[in-house]
């Protein structure tokens, strides 16, 4: 129930992110076009892109709500992280393309209409600034890339407007193309790292080596338990994580004294707010039918 309402409030927020982002990228194209600003042009299409992707995490993470089936023993939370994937694809490929139209503005820099870029300046920073903030409410790997998306906004309305004012009482366009290329690059290297993580998660890479070795050491710890093997610990989104392993007993006890031994596992697995957990108990002298 807590899992539930939990990636229930993360949809809500991306929702808001959405909606705040689709309305000021109108906003944008239409500023863009009266400023003859190629710069904040260049912003418009960047965030329509921006909310494409926003949308696609809307919808993957709404979906991901979805209770397990059948076919998806584990539920639909991976959906979330394959919005996290596309986001971060999205945001590189982004990224580089303003690098791509920035870097030439640096021969052939060009003025634009420094008031109106200092007015649609100020809406940008607020309007990205509340998206943001919105989500960086939120734990979820798919709103940290997302988190991601806005904070290069927000960075970028910021270097349009101390560009605007520079621009003001200096005549020296080639500020934006120069603050352009270093909030893009900055905002470039950390989504690569989130986009990193995602696809460790992806291939099932343990989440967290810390968290499995306490993990171990709590059940060794065990009375009754002389040793543990085909432990797995991996992730469905970054944030729920899945347990498995095999139990070795010191002797074959009764069925009272395993059940026993079970909850005791169970009150040590409690305080890791794991997912999923398997545990299997095997016997001293039984064979593991996974070593064969």
């Amino acid at each position: 129930m807590h899992q539930h309402r939990h990636t229930t409030e993360s949809s809500q927020r991306i929702g808001w992110a959405f909606f705040l982002n689709v309305g000021f990228t109108i906003i944008e194209f239409i500023g863009g076009w009266l400023t003859n600003s190629t710069a904040i042009m260049a912003d418009a299409v960047h965030d329509l892109g921006d909310s494409l992707s926003i949308g696609l995490s809307w919808i993957l993470n709404k979906l991901s709500i979805k209770r397990a089936n059948d076919s998806y023993t584990y539920g639909y939370q991976r959906f979330s992280l394959l919005g996290a994937l596309i986001n971060g694809i999205v945001l590189i490929a982004g990224s580089i393309w303003v690098l791509n139209e920035a870097v030439p503005r640096l021969s052939d820099p060009q003025m634009p209409n420094a008031e109106g870029m200092i007015g649609l300046a100020i809406f940008g920073v607020l309007v990205n600034g509340l998206a943001a903030y919105k989500l960086s409410q939120g734990k979820s790997l798919n709103e940290r890339v997302l988190n991601w998306h806005l904070l290069e906004d927000v960075l970028g309305w910021f270097a349009v407007l101390i560009v605007a004012i520079v621009l003001m009482f200096a005549e020296w366009p080639i500020l934006d193309p120069i603050l352009s290329i270093g909030f893009t690059l900055f905002i470039l290297i950390n989504v690569a790292k989130n986009l990193i993580i995602t696809i460790r998660i992806f291939l099932q890479v343990t989440p967290d080596e810390v968290l499995r070795k306490n993990i171990i050491a709590e059940l060794i710890a065990l009375e009754g338990i002389s040793k543990i093997h085909h432990i797995h610990l991996w992730s469905l989104d970054g944030e729920n994580h899945v347990l498995t392993a095999h139990l070795v007993l010191t002797q074959a006890f009764e069925p009272l004294t395993q059940m026993s031994i079970k909850k005791a596992i169970s009150e040590r697995l409690e305080k890791y707010e794991l997912a999923h957990t398997t545990i299997e108990l095997e016997y001293p002298q039984e064979i593991c039918r996974d070593f064969n």
